[in-house]
């Protein structure tokens, strides 16, 4: 596979998304923390959480209660696959996600880059029962 500009891993900035009237929303608050990496070989990863995810009160990974466990699934994304450059949009052929009905999918992002700063963005999508558009700003993370 030809190298990609977006190979690398990409520490998230900044997630917000716009309603059809204009309001901006930031779905896990505005200080969301994640990482997008994207492989030389073609395979890409995302996590995306609030800031302030609650804890379970076990650290038992599987003894949640069942609030604990909407509100870990409620305050997350993450999905990984397959990707495909394309000058000024990206194709990520999602093989496993949080979310189930994406997977099988190729979500679409437009690509721009900002100086040291990645802007992915949808078409419009429903999220949380409205029409929006998203936009995430990365930043590059050094190689370590």
């Amino acid at each position: 596979m030809t190298e990609s500009p977006l190979t690398g891993t990409w520490r998230l900035i900044s997630w917000h998304n716009r309603t059809a009237d204009g309001e901006t929303v930031y779905p896990l608050g505005p200080d969301a923390v994640g990482l997008v990496t994207y492989t030389g070989d073609g395979h890409m990863m995302v996590h995306i959480a609030r800031a302030d995810r609650p804890r379970y009160a076990t650290e038992d990974m599987a003894g949640g209660s069942a609030e604990e466990d909407v509100a870990a699934m409620k305050s997350m994304i993450a999905y990984a696959g397959r990707y495909e450059f394309r000058g000024d949009h990206v194709l990520h052929h999602v093989t496993l996600s949080s979310f189930p009905n994406w997977v099988g999918s190729s979500q679409k992002r437009h690509v721009r880059f900002d100086g040291d700063r990645l802007v992915l963005s949808t078409d419009p999508i429903t999220h949380q029962g409205r029409e929006i558009t998203a936009e995430l700003v990365w930043e590059r993370l050094p190689a370590a």
